[in-house]
């Protein structure tokens, strides 16, 4: 089992920036596949940003040019740089982690639900 916490979450004035973090527990599973999904209150999930073991990332349009993940694996922690904040991005932000294995080696969207963090809020005011 994978466990996951995120922090960093914050209420911020649009234009703004906030970097979140999530400390993972020992990688013993690799390849693997992190990312951030996040969730707006009465829609689907949003996979914004993901990035595999070996350092590829990827983004969705709607962050894209404005996020940026990273991961530091000798603390086991990912990072997600918010920068330019818009009140569409408010949102509970999750971590997200997966084998890749089931899916190809492929890191993607559909690759970081195997587990979740427990979340935290980020509140962007316009």
């Amino acid at each position: 089992q994978v466990q996951l916490a995120e922090s960093g979450g914050d209420s911020v004035a649009a234009g703004g920036s906030l970097t979140l973090s999530c400390t993972a527990s020992e990688q013993r599973y690799v390849p693997y596949c992190m990312g951030w999904p996040r969730v707006v209150s009465g829609k689907e999930r949003e996979v914004i940003a993901v990035v595999s073991d070996g350092g590829l990332t990827k983004y969705a349009d709607s962050v894209k040019g404005r996020f940026t993940i990273s991961k530091d694996n000798g603390k086991n922690i990912l990072y997600l740089q918010m920068d330019r904040l818009e009140s569409e991005d408010t949102a509970m932000y999750y971590c997200g982690w997966g084998p890749t294995w089931q899916w190809g080696g492929s890191c993607g969207a559909w690759a970081v639900d195997a587990y979740w963090g427990q979340g935290t809020q980020v509140t962007v005011s316009s």
